[in-house]
């Protein structure tokens, strides 16, 4: 049965299953707990504590190494370049922003390619930290294959998302988080666990055929490497606009890899080699183009006249970018963190492997 669990006993629950389960030290499990949990508190439960299952079998091929260390492999007054050596992607993620953001507090702005690293939780996360430091945040990472390039059969890419994060009035910020597919290959999975059907447009099966149905859809991607996958930000060909989506995933994929010296998509999770994912992180303090509060006035001017601009038929509001997620998380934060019956299974069997209470 789904039930709803406070944000702080949720943490806490994944913290030690994390370092009882997982083998995790103290400093990969504090942070990769709160990233898991905060994904489900804003509702993303793609990247939330379902993930635990995914990071899992990560370790047990190989391709994640808790207690391996990042390193500064390069450095000038305004750029980083990290090995993160196949450790835990939420960890190296987290001392790779904030090396960041103290290089752009001294630079004005700073930028940081990371290589060999892991699934690092939602990538807004990441750019909404920069930006409470009154900086503009940006984080991007590739992930395993999953998508079809317009006019191939084959997957060659990641879902490669793309978040940007602006501060405005009043502690907002404008967060753009998208993957550069259609979703992320979370949501279907999510589909996968309810025994629902997915929408028509997400993905392709081997024949390059649009598929609605998860279930056979998971069988394949993991049966199958190389064809059926995800198809990008406007769909198959060009006349919607499928070519620009696979443009935006891979100007993600030169940031991450090509700056990186690291992996491409196409090349993660070999046997052998770690996963081999690669992360870009960006932060540009406001300071560079006039006084902080005077630009995050103007940026919540720019805002406030979308959300008053006239409606569609039957619609009462214009949500900008994070807006829907951060007021999730508040209600979250009020009345508990929603966990679906799928995943309530998962942690009971989770609680009884670590001899702990169910959360």
């Amino acid at each position: 049965m789904s039930r709803t669990v406070t944000f702080d006993n949720l943490v806490n629950f994944t913290k030690t299953v994390l370092l009882r389960c997982y083998g995790y030290s103290e400093k990969e499990a504090d942070v990769t707990s709160r990233v898991l949990v905060e994904a489900d508190a804003r509702n993303i439960p793609s990247h939330g504590v379902s993930r635990l299952d995914f990071y899992r079998k990560n370790i047990q091929g190989g391709f994640a190494k808790p207690g391996a260390e990042p390193e500064l492999v390069w450095q000038t007054p305004s750029s980083l370049v990290v090995d993160g050596h196949d450790g835990i992607g939420s960890y190296i993620a987290e001392w790779s922003v904030d090396k960041t953001i103290e290089l752009a507090k001294q630079s004005g702005t700073a930028f940081c390619a990371v290589r060999n690293s892991n699934h690092y939780g939602i990538a807004g996360l990441w750019a909404e930290k920069i930006a409470r430091q009154d900086m503009i945040g940006m984080a991007f990472t590739n992930t395993r294959t999953c998508g079809i390039p317009t006019y191939g059969r084959e997957r060659v890419l990641g879902t490669n998302p793309i978040a940007v994060a602006i501060p405005e009035r009043e502690d907002r910020i404008f967060l753009l988080d998208m993957a550069t597919a259609t979703v992320a290959h979370g949501k279907v999975e999510v589909y996968d666990r309810r025994k629902k059907p997915m929408p028509q447009g997400w993905a392709v099966d081997e024949n390059g055929v649009g598929t609605t149905d998860a279930t056979a859809f998971e069988k394949l991607f993991y049966a199958n490497p190389q064809y059926g996958g995800h198809l990008f930000l406007g769909g198959e060909g060009e006349e919607n606009g499928g070519h620009k989506g696979f443009g935006l995933a891979l100007l993600v994929e030169i940031l991450c890899s090509g700056l990186s010296l690291g992996m491409s998509s196409l090349n993660t999770f070999q046997p052998g080699k770690g996963s081999g994912i690669t992360h870009f992180f960006g932060a540009m303090r406001l300071d560079l183009f006039g006084r902080s509060g005077d630009l995050k006035d103007h940026v919540g001017d720019i805002l406030r006249d979308i959300r008053v601009g006239e409606k569609a038929a039957g619609q009462e509001r214009i949500y900008i970018h994070g807006e829907k997620e951060a007021e999730s998380r508040a209600k979250s934060l009020k009345e508990g963190v929603f966990i679906d019956d799928a995943t309530t299974e998962f942690l009971d069997s989770l609680a009884k492997e670590a001899g702990i209470p169910i959360v």
